[in-house]
This record gives C-alpha cells, structure tokens and sequence, in this order.
C-alpha cells in the first residue's frame, strides 16, 4: 500500500519560497481567463461570525481544471486582533490532488491572502486603469495597502504614493517597505489629501458592513481608478455612483454578499473579472473614465497560487512531510 503524506508550510515556509509578485499576478490572469470562459468550478463561501460584529470566518473552495489545482481556504477576519498583537487575517489551506482527492499539502494563507488580493486588483487596473497612471493614493497602510502598493508597481509607472492611515506604527512600516520599491511616498493627514488628483486610489481598511463613507463625491477624479479591498466601506454611496464602471471578481459571490447587508446602496455591476479577462465586457472606454474595482476576495485566488507554492516547495525541499 502506498503511504499518503501532505507537506505542511508554515508562514514562514510560504514566504521562504520567494514566488514574485509579478508571478502571482499572471497566475491569477490564468485562473481569471479560465473563470471567464466557464471552466471552473467555486460556490460562493459559506461563512461564520464568532463574537459578532464584522468578524468572519470563511470557507472557500475551488476547482480549477487548467492548473490543476483543487482545495478549500478557511480563513478568518477579526478586526479588533490589531488590539491583540494579532494579525486580522489569518488561516489555513488545503490542497488536494484532483485526480484521487488525496490532500497533499497544508499551507498558511496569511502570505497567499496578501498577494493573490493585491494581484487581483492588479489584473483588474490592466483593464480599467489608465497606463499612464503615476500617482497613487493609499488609505489603510497595513498589509493589504503595501501588498497592493506593491502589485500596481509591477505594471503603473509610479512616481509619488500619497499614504494615510491612523496609526503612526502602520505608516512607518510602510514607508520602510514602499521605500525598498524605490517608491516616493507623503504621507497626508487627511483621507481627502491621499484621494483628490490621484490616477490610482487603494482603499485598504477593515471590511464593514456599515460603511463608514469617508470618501466623498468629487474626490476620485476623472480618469482614475479605484481598488477597494474593504468592500464599500471607505465610500460614501455618492462616491461610488461617480464610477462609470464599476466592477467586481464575482457576481454571485457579490450577491450573496448583498443578500446578507453588504453593498446596500451601489451602482449597477459592469462586469466580473472573469469577462474582463476573457474580453466578454470591454474594459476602460476613456482617458476621462472613473473607474472602480471591488474584487470580493475568492478561493480562485488562492487554488491559482497554491500548486506553484507546492511544486516549487517540493523542489527545494522546503516544509514538513506528515503522515496521512
């Protein structure tokens, strides 16, 4: 009988692999092509609220034929750990093999949920940014505004980052990290001052059902393009109706997300990425366009990334072999 094992990779394993931001973001183009055509298989996530309030845990599985990758994430939002010393994302994920369903590996998410976000709104910005966008304004500078920061430099000629946050500790260890990209970066006082004549906006703060609206209409200006991993929290609903396109990773996972209080006051959906991938809906029309993304976050994100992590872990003997 053959002996079954999995390779467990701790966080620090993960990152020890050193797969590139650039790399994540044509894994992601891959896995957005295949979604687009109707080639993979991903539910939307069921999830669970422990202590109530914006925390979440989530379960999100996917197939994906063409990369031969199938698996399930469990991860957690919690967004009162920052109080804790505690990270606010955090979890595990499982990756089977899909030919027999054996699990062949389990992996720390917290590294792959940073990069495949930012890498999605990098995929979505090829579409819907305007390519001679040199300005970028970041609100939220913890993990998700570097993580982004990072994946919009791969393809943005990027001259100066406007950074606003309400934590000194944040913004100086995010200065640190934008510096190494050999980024420029102000940090503003104002929410305002890190939107108003931006190309490029992130919006980068805890996810909330009941959206806080800081970001005012008027502030996104023409042409500019807006990534929002925070769901619509940052955005006053006058804002986001500015959008000439607004678009999401997921329809269904989208409306799902209304169904249970999310999204209550927005502009119709232009397209998923999936069809802006696969060039089933056009993407930026006009210089002057007002763009937005709101990608969801899936588990297709995290099924394009995790065989790479394996196989390349594999190879360079990276992890822990345990027994099944």
């Amino acid at each position: 009988m053959t002996e079954n094992k999995l390779l467990y990779l701790s966080q620090a394993d993960v990152v020890s692999i050193g797969l590139e931001m650039a790399d994540v973001i044509e894994l992601l183009e891959t896995a957005f092509n295949e979604k687009g055509h109707g080639r993979v298989e991903m539910p939307p996530k069921p999830g669970i609220h422990p202590g109530g309030g914006d925390n979440f845990i989530h379960a999100m599985p996917a197939y994906i034929p063409a990369l031969g990758s199938a698996g399930i994430k469990w991860v957690s939002g919690f967004p009162d750990n920052a109080k804790k010393g505690l990270p606010y994302i955090s979890g595990l994920l499982i990756l089977n093999d899909p030919e027999t369903g054996i699990p062949l590996a389990v992996m720390d998410c917290e590294w792959i949920t940073a990069m495949r976000t930012a890498a999605a709104s990098a995929v979505s910005a090829r579409r819907l940014a305007r390519k001679d966008s040199s300005t970028l304004g970041v609100l939220g500078c913890g993990v998700q505004g570097f993580t982004n920061t990072e994946a919009l430099n791969v393809d943005f000629p990027i001259e100066e980052v406007f950074a606003y946050d309400t934590s000194e500790k944040s913004l100086t260890i995010y200065q640190e990290k934008v510096a190494k990209l050999g980024l420029k970066v102000t940090v503003v006082d104002t929410p305002e001052e890190a939107v108003q004549g931006m190309d490029l906006v992130i919006t980068a703060g805890p996810i909330l059902k009941e959206p806080h609206k800081t970001v005012k209409a008027g502030w996104l200006k023409e042409g500019s393009f807006a990534t929002l991993i925070d769901f619509d929290s940052y955005l006053d609903p006058a804002a986001l109706k500015e959008a000439d396109k607004f678009c999401t990773d997921d329809l269904a996972q989208y409306t799902y997300y209304q169904s249970v209080g999310y999204f209550q006051d927005v502009p119709p959906i232009h397209a998923d990425l999936g069809e802006l991938v696969a060039g089933k809906k056009v993407g930026r029309e006009s210089d002057t366009e007002r763009n937005i993304a709101c990608n969801l976050g899936l588990a297709l994100d995290d099924m394009a990334v995790a065989p790479t992590l394996y196989k390349r872990a594999v190879e360079m003997g990276i992890g822990t072999w345990l027994p099944l």
